[in-house]
C-alpha cells in the first residue's frame, strides 16, 4: 500500500533526522576509528535521497515503503553501534575488535539490503542524487563483502603486553599511542571505564578481565616512567625529557632529511615536506625525487595521518613541535593564527560581507594570499566563516574579484576538512560557471579547484552532474599550457567514476586528446595518454578512440616513449584490439609485433603483461588466417 503525501513526508523527515543525529556524533578516538568514520561517511551520503523525496510529489510503492522502513530500522541499529564503540574501555574494544568489526559488517549489510529493496532507479530523482545513491550502494556492497582489515601489529602488541612480564618499551609505546592512553589522566578514565564494565556484567569479570588488568597495569607503569612529572592538568610538563631521541626515518623529508612539519603526498604516493617538494617542482622537475617516476600531476595532498603521528612523537619524546609561520595553536580551540592575523581576517570578512566592490575585491585578494601562505591560515579563514562569502563572490560581475574568490577557494580546499565546507556551501555549480565564463586565470583556477574537490569520491558525481566536463574539455582545447594541465588533471580524476567517462566521451574529449598526443612538443603527451587509457576501459570510449585512427601514434609511443607512456599506450592498444579483428590487423600492419616484443622485455610489469597479451592475440589471429587458407 502506497503512503499518503503526509506519511511520506514524515517518514523522510525521520530518516533525515536519523542521518543528522548520526553525523553529529563525536569523533571516535579508539581502535574503531576507521570503521566508525567510514560508516558515518556512507550514511551521510544517503541524506540527499531523503531530502529530495520529502520535497517531491513522488508516490512510493509498497516495496519502496518496505525498503525505507528497513532503512530506518538499520539506521537506528547503526546509531546504537556507533555510540557504543565511542564509549567504554579502549583496551576492551581493542581485545574485542574482531567482534566489533563483525557488528559493523552486519550493520553495513542491513543498510545495503534495505537499499536493495528500493528501486531508486525508477524513482523521479535528479541525475546527481541517483548517481550518488548508486555510488554509496556500491561502497556499502563492497564494504559488506570485504570487511575492514584489522591491525595485525596491534594484535601482536596486545599479546606481547599480556604474555610477557616485562614487555619491550616499544611495544607499550605503540599500544599507548594506538589506544590513545598517553597520560595518567587517560589511564584514570580507562580504569573507571574498566570498573563500569565489570559492574555492567553483574560483577562477573569474564575471561577478558585478566588480559585487560595485565595490559592496563603495564601501560600505567610505562606512562609513569616516561612522564614521571606529568600532571594531567598541565600536559606540557610531560614534554620534559632527559635524552635526545632519534627521529624515525619515516618522519624525515627525503629531500632535506629534516623532521617534517607540513608533510604532503605527491602522485607517486611518496611524502615530502611541502616547502622542499614545492621548490623541486618550481625548478621545473616533473619526477618524484625518491623514485624518479614521472609525476602524473603536480597536486600536493596533505598527509594528515603522518602529521598527527609526528605531533604525537614530538609530544612523547619532548621534541618541540615544528612551528608554522603565524601559528596560533595556543589560542582558542581551532584557532591557528596570530592575534594580528586573526584580527585581520575578521576585518577582511567584514569587507567581504558589507564592503563596496573595491573593498570586496581587495579583501578577496588578501584572503587568497593568506590562504596560500600556510596550513594554519587555511583552517582559521574557514572557521571564521569566509567560505560562504567567497562562494557568493564567484558570481561577481567584476572579473578580478571573481579571480580572487575562486583562487582563495582553491587555496582553502587544500585542507581536507574545508573541502566539505566548500561543497556544502553550494560552490560546485558556481565554480563550474566560472570555468565556463570567467577570465582565463579564473577558469584555470576553477579547474584546479574542481580537481582538489574531486579527491573525495562523492564529489566526482556532483561535479560531473554540474556540467563541468564539457567546460574542462573547452579549457583543454584553448587554455594556456598551465590551463591545459589543470583541465587534464581534473578530467583524469573525474573519469575514475564510470558515469563521468561516458560524459567525457559524449562531450567530445577524444579528438582534442588525440591532437595533444600527436603534438610531441606540446608537453601534454603524458596527460593525454593517461586519460585515454582510463577512457579505453569504457565501451563508448573504446569506440570513440578507435574512430580517431590512433594505432600508428600508439605504436610510435610504445617504441620511443617514457616507461609510463609506453605502458599506457600498450593498455589503450590492448583495449582497442581485444575483440576487434580490424584494429588487430591494422596494428600488425603498422609494425606492432616488433614494438611489443621489445616492450615485453624492457617495459614496466604492467606494460609487459599487456605486450604479451597483444602478441598472443596477433598469433591467434595469424593461426585463424592460415587455417582459412588451407
Amino acid at each position: 500500500m502506497a503512503l499518503t503525501e503526509d506519511s511520506k513526508s514524515k517518514m523522510m523527515g525521520r530518516l533525515i533526522d536519523s542521518v543528522k543525529e548520526i553525523c553529529g556524533l563525536p569523533e571516535c578516538k579508539n581502535v574503531c576509528k576507521k570503521m566508525h568514520g567510514n560508516l558515518i561517511r556512507r550514511i551521510k551520503l544517503l541524506s540527499p535521497l531523503f531530502e529530495e523525496l520529502k520535497d517531491s510529489n513522488e508516490d512510493l510503492g509498497e516495496e519502496a515503503v518496505k525498503g525505507f522502513e528497513l532503512l530506518r530500522i538499520s539506521l537506528d541499529s547503526a546509531m546504537e553501534l556507533l555510540k557504543s564503540t565511542n564509549e567504554g574501555s579502549k583496551v576492551y574494544q581493542a581485545i574485542q575488535r574482531d567482534k566489533i568489526a563483525h557488528k559493523f559488517c552486519q550493520i553495513t549489510g542491513k543498510i545495503e539490503a534495505a537499499l536493495s529493496e528500493i528501486a531508486y532507479d525508477k524513482l523521479d530523482l535528479s541525475e546527481e542524487v541517483r548517481e550518488q545513491i548508486e555510488l554509496v550502494h556500491t561502497q556499502l556492497r563492497r564494504a559488506k563483502e570485504k570487511p575492514e582489515s584489522l591491525d595485525s601489529q596491534l594484535d601482536l602488541d596486545l599479546a606481547l603486553a599480556q604474555r610477557e612480564k616485562d614487555p619491550e618499551p616499544a611495544v607499550l609505546k605503540r599500544l599507548s599511542e594506538k589506544l590513545e592512553l598517553k597520560t595518567i589522566g587517560d589511564l584514570k578514565k580507562e580504569s573507571h571505564a574498566f570498573h563500569e564494565l565489570v559492574i555492567s556484567n553483574g560483577g562477573d569479570p569474564g575471561d577478558w578481565f585478566p588480559k585487560m588488568s595485565s595490559i592496563l597495569k603495564k601501560l600505567k607503569d610505562y606512562v609513569q616512567m616516561e612522564n614521571p612529572e606529568a600532571d594531567n592538568s598541565e600536559p606540557e610538563h610531560g614534554l620534559i625529557k632527559h635524552r635526545s631521541p632519534v627521529i624515525p626515518d619515516d618522519f624525515r623529508c627525503p629531500i632535506s632529511l629534516e623532521l617534517m612539519k607540513d608533510p604532503v603526498i605527491v602522485s607517486t604516493g611518496q611524502t615530502y615536506e611541502r616547502s622542499c617538494i614545492q621548490k623541486w617542482l618550481d625548478a621545473g622537475h616533473k619526477t618524484c625525487p625518491k623514485t624518479q617516476q614521472t609525476l602524473s600531476h603536480t597536486a600536493l595532498t596533505p598527509n594528515f595521518v603522518l602529521k598527527s603521528l609526528i605531533a604525537l612523537w614530538c609530544e612523547n619524546n619532548g621534541v618541540e613541535l615544528p612551528k608554522h609561520e603565524g601559528t596560533c595553536r595556543n589560542k582558542k580551540v581551532g584557532s591557528g593564527v596570530s592575534d594580528c592575523d586573526r584580527i585581520a581576517i575578521v576585518a577582511l570578512l567584514e569587507k567581504l560581507a558589507n564592503g563596496n566592490l573595491e573593498q570586496q575585491r581587495a579583501a578577496a585578494g588578501e584572503l587568497r594570499l593568506l590562504a596560500k601562505r600556510n596550513a594554519d591560515n587555511r583552517v582559521c579563514i574557514a572557521e571564521a566563516g569566509a567560505i560562504p562569502l567567497l562562494v557568493e563572490l564567484l558570481s561577481s560581475t567584476d572579473p578580478r574579484t571573481q579571480e580572487h574568490a575562486v583562487t582563495a577557494i582553491l587555496n582553502l580546499s587544500i585542507n581536507d576538512s574545508n573541502k566539505g565546507t566548500i561543497v556544502n556551501a553550494g560552490a560546485i555549480p558556481d565554480i563550474v560557471d566560472v570555468l565556463k565564463n570567467g577570465s582565463m586565470e579564473a577558469r584555470e583556477n576553477a579547474a584546479a579547484t574542481l580537481f582538489s574537490l574531486s579527491v573525495i569520491d562523492e564529489n566526482k558525481v556532483a561535479i560531473g552532474a554540474a556540467g563541468a566536463i564539457p567546460a574542462l574539455i573547452d579549457l583543454l582545447r584553448e587554455g594556456t599550457p598551465r590551463g591545459k594541465k589543470d583541465a587534464a588533471t581534473a578530467i583524469f580524476n573525474l573519469s575514475i567514476y564510470q558515469g563521468n567517462k561516458a560524459r567525457a566521451v559524449r562531450a567530445g574529449i577524444v579528438p582534442p586528446l588525440m591532437q595533444l598526443l600527436k603534438d610531441a612538443g606540446g608537453g601534454m603527451v603524458d596527460e593525454a595518454l593517461a586519460i585515454l587509457a582510463i577512457l579505453a576501459s569504457h565501451q563508448e570510449g573504446k569506440v570513440a578512440i578507435g574512430k580517431s585512427e590512433p594505432i600508428p601514434v600508439l605504436i610510435e609511443v610504445i617504441m620511443t616513449g617514457s616507461p609510463r607512456n609506453r605502458e599506457n599506450a600498450a593498455a589503450i592498444l590492448w583495449s582497442l584490439c581485444a575483440g576487434d579483428s580490424q584494429q588487430l590487423k591494422l596494428a600488425k600492419e603498422c609494425g606492432a609485433e616488433e614494438a611489443l616484443k621489445e616492450l615485453s622485455d624492457s617495459g614496466t610489469d604492467r606494460a609487459k603483461r599487456k605486450a604479451v597479451s597483444l602478441l598472443e592475440l596477433i598469433q591467434r589471429a595469424d593461426v585463424v588466417v592460415n587455417q582459412s587458407c588451407l
